[in-house]
């Protein structure tokens, strides 16, 4: 597979209006400098149906129009075969593939067939629901296909309740897909996950800090009015104002200064780990005597009342450590899945 760019940077609105709506907007976007690709909407997959879901292919000659006055390549998402052979008519640069689509492998395997022996670009974007196999499985079927330039898009996983963001990121998820496939282009779009301007940069310069190589930001021309999406969209110059306020950073740099020094940060890293490792193995040894004493006594593995204690002592302690509830909370919890593994073991071991 081919690395499609470093620092790309594709924007446009949600969705594609109206001639004039798409031809204003990716102008505004073309003389900013900053912009690669020009996405828009042309088929809006909603969640419930009444919602506007996009004009559909008669928007296409307006992308088109807009490209050419614009001099923006153009980007658009599919779902279905017809979907892929309509944009391709219209001489769409770049497709990709909706998380709505990435997490239903029927819908997948039929974007890929429609796109055998196409030369373009093709993203894929994250499923709704956080499963890194199916993620994977949407990427080797369009690899299968013949795609040689395939790139990444995170754009945050659907989660119950109200949270801080329209789609949580869980970055560990895209981390460890750009851990496996560190030669594809990763690519963050903050608007899906933010689901408000007002969250965007700091989204962005996470992504940007996590080394991710660009951006999707949508940007209509007059966001407030915009048919879909208006609470994430930027205007053309508030989307430029946004792209200077980022800092791109550098992945490594040739400095032996800068090396010999970070060498010496992760070794005492190192050494840290070891330590902790062999603490953690210790501690699961004490669970095993406590499993066997259990056993001994007919008492069952899950204490609750010492759970709870436990946990309120820790977020306690580690309220002047600098160290997030989360991830204290995420931490107690591995560590008291692996010590009920140890005592289920102990205790159901055959005499």
């Amino acid at each position: 597979m081919i690395q499609i760019k470093k620092n790309i940077i594709i924007s446009g609105p949600c969705s594609v209006e109206s001639n004039e709506q798409v031809i204003e907007t990716a102008k505004k976007l073309a003389d900013t400098g900053k912009v690669d690709y020009l996405r828009g909407g042309i088929w809006k997959p909603r969640t419930r149906p009444g919602s506007f879901e996009g004009m559909g292919s008669i928007a296409l000659p307006w992308l088109l129009e807009a490209k050419r006055e614009s001099g923006l390549p153009t980007a658009v998402e599919v779902a279905t075969a017809a979907q892929v052979e309509e944009a391709l008519k219209y001489d769409v640069d770049l497709l990709w593939i909706g998380a709505r689509t990435t997490v239903n492998p029927f819908s997948v395997q039929e974007v890929a067939d429609a796109l055998r022996g196409v030369n373009k670009k093709i993203f894929i974007k994250n499923p709704i629901n956080p499963d890194l196999e199916l993620w994977i499985g949407a990427l080797e079927r369009i690899e299968k296909a013949g795609v040689e330039e395939i790139g990444l898009i995170h754009r945050g996983f659907s989660s119950y309740g109200n949270t801080q963001y329209r789609n949580a990121p869980m970055w560990h998820i895209a981390i460890e897909m750009r851990r496996r496939y560190p030669e594809l282009t990763l690519i963050c779009d903050p608007s899906h996950i933010a689901g408000s301007r007002h969250l965007l940069y700091s989204v962005a310069q996470r992504a940007l800090d996590l080394n991710y190589d660009g951006l999707m930001i949508e940007s209509h021309r007059n966001p407030d009015e915009a048919l879909s999406d208006a609470k994430q969209q930027v205007s053309p110059e508030d989307f430029e104002l946004l792209i200077d306020k980022l800092v791109w950073r550098i992945e490594k740099i040739d400095s032996g200064e800068f090396a010999t020094a970070l060498e010496k940060f992760r070794e005492q890293i190192n050494h840290i780990d070891d330590e902790l490792f062999q603490l953690l193995a210790q501690r699961m040894r004490i669970a095993d005597q406590i499993g066997q004493y259990k056993k001994m006594n007919g008492v069952t593995i899950l204490q609750a009342s010492r759970w709870n204690e436990i946990y309120d002592k820790a977020l306690k302690k580690c309220q002047d450590l600098n160290l997030s509830d989360n991830f204290i909370q995420k931490y107690l919890e591995a560590i008291h899945l692996e010590s009920i593994r140890h005592q289920n073991e102990v205790m159901n071991k055959p005499e």
